[in-house]
């Protein structure tokens, strides 16, 4: 829920090459002409996902800011999320109107949570292409976020993976909590992501 005194804060977590660029890049482009949107990024050693967000031209660089948060990248976001919070603060100051904050993290394993005290909505992105087993094998990201995203669908037939089956087994997973399919690629599921933050989210 947006908070009275800040922007909205989403947590975008998932394992490496899962989409969790091309999710940030196409939120910021579906949300930019309604809300005052900025990004923060999280990777080891590099600022390479805040460049390729600006290649894509999501978002004004101003409202894009990379951070490297050096050895393991769910420090950041859990244990101490300082340099997050820093980051969001400095984006504050510069754009006072910001609506929502989007905090990408570095790709890390299933057990990866946000810190409460720095996302107030989590979304956890897996891809089909890591095995149609992924959903049932549980872990925070996947039993415990807001919104999980299983990304990739398209790609299902390609690597032997039944969504039938990932959608049975998020289900029981989850339980109660929503989940969605995705393409990424071609835009499919960021409308239901997007009407996701706005119900859950207080926009």
């Amino acid at each position: 829920m947006k908070s009275g005194n800040g922007p909205l804060r989403v947590g975008i977590g998932g394992p490496v090459g899962s989409g969790k660029t091309a999710l940030t890049e196409k939120l910021c482009k579906a949300m930019r002409d309604d809300y005052s949107v900025a990004v923060v990024t999280n990777d080891i050693y590099t600022t390479e996902d805040a460049e390729a967000l600006m290649r894509m031209q999501a978002l004004p660089s101003e409202r894009i800011v990379g951070v490297e948060t050096g050895g393991c990248p769910h420090t950041a976001i859990r244990e101490d999320a300082t340099i997050n919070l820093q980051a969001i603060a400095g984006l504050n100051e510069r754009i006072p109107d910001l609506d929502v904050v989007f905090i990408e993290s570095g790709g890390d394993n299933l057990a990866a949570t946000f810190s409460p005290d720095l996302a107030d909505i989590t979304i956890y992105v897996i891809s089909v292409c890591q095995g149609e087993e992924i959903p049932r094998k549980g872990g925070p990201g996947i039993t415990k976020s807001d919104l999980l995203v299983i990304n990739k669908k398209d790609l299902a037939p390609h690597v032997g993976a039944d969504l039938e089956v990932m959608d049975r087994d998020a289900t029981r997973m989850r339980q109660d909590r929503p989940f969605v399919f995705s393409d990424m690629k071609r835009g499919d599921g960021v409308g239901s992501i997007v009407s996701f933050l706005k119900e859950h989210g207080g926009l």
